[in-house]
């Protein structure tokens, strides 16, 4: 469903500084950041929750959704793209809205908020806080995406719809494997065609690390308590690098928890809002 502007009219792929954007609601400004790979839709339940009381905007990040990735030459990297999404804000007349972002949106939102961009950051299950291990496979994992881009897209396609990794995604994406939401779930193998923004950026992605000092703003540091993609553990290691955040742990959600639990992740986001212009702990 799109969102609703102001006056109650739908809000379709509206676009500025080459991102486009949906927008619902009035008040105090929330941007909503989506993962790598995904899209602003994923956001749709969460903002109908956030916009009584908030002008919210989810954007699509360049190369993902409708819109369009930087050139061949240009730089494309999560530092980009914190730099690309500090424009949108501005374009949009916004200073510093609260940010709430999920895995490579929740860093970007956590990069904002130590350069000083945010009022408040809800981070989701945050990329940056893997340990060496991790990390290590991560790379792997990219580079088994650089692979997986000369298979033809049809074979690619074709297997990604299969039962088996059907049932891999539904296990790697959701709390519940089983709800009747997830059973349509499938891994997008388009996104793995030579060049892609998807594996443009996925060894970014993977080689990443959240080493910022300090983050001036009230932060939470929220995790599905059934994320099987980016381990749970992460989160001590973000208290550790953040130590006034506020940990929260979202029970029955996995890597996606604004698929599994819209109204929990809405709940989270304005609690966090709430404790803006409020003295940081510690």
């Amino acid at each position: 469903m799109p969102g609703r502007g102001r006056d109650g009219v739908d809000l379709v792929g509206m676009e500025t500084s080459g991102m486009v954007y949906d927008r619902w609601g009035d008040g105090v400004p929330v941007l909503l950041l989506h993962g790598l790979g995904h899209r602003r839709q994923t956001w749709y339940a969460v903002a109908r929750h956030l916009a009584a009381g908030h002008d919210v905007v989810a954007p699509d990040l360049p190369g993902f959704g409708a819109s369009p990735p930087p050139g061949a030459a240009d730089r494309y990297d999560i530092e980009a793209l914190v730099d690309t999404v500090r424009r949108f804000c501005a374009d949009l007349g916004w200073d510093r809205p609260h940010v709430a972002g999920n895995s490579l949106g929740g860093a970007i939102a956590l990069e904002l908020g130590a350069r000083g961009f945010a009022a408040s950051v809800t981070a989701l299950s945050p990329i940056g806080f893997g340990s060496a291990r991790e990390g290590a496979g991560a790379r792997v994992l990219a580079r088994g995406a650089r692979l997986a881009a000369r298979i033809p897209e049809p074979v690619r396609v074709a297997a990604a719809d299969s039962p088996p990794l059907r049932s891999i995604a539904r296990r790697v994406l959701r709390g519940d494997p089983s709800a009747a939401s997830a059973r349509r779930l499938a891994f997008d193998a388009t996104v793995l065609s030579a060049g892609s923004p998807f594996v443009r950026l996925v060894p970014h992605v993977a080689a990443y690390a959240f080493r910022a000092r300090r983050v001036p703003c009230p932060v939470t540091i929220a995790w599905g308590d059934r994320d099987r993609l980016l381990p749970a553990a992460g989160a001590r290691r973000a208290l550790r690098r953040i130590p006034h955040a506020r940990q929260v742990s979202l029970l029955g959600c996995g890597h996606i928890p604004m698929a599994d639990n819209p109204r929990a992740v809405a709940a989270e986001i304005r609690q966090t809002c709430r404790t803006a212009g409020e003295p940081l702990p510690g």
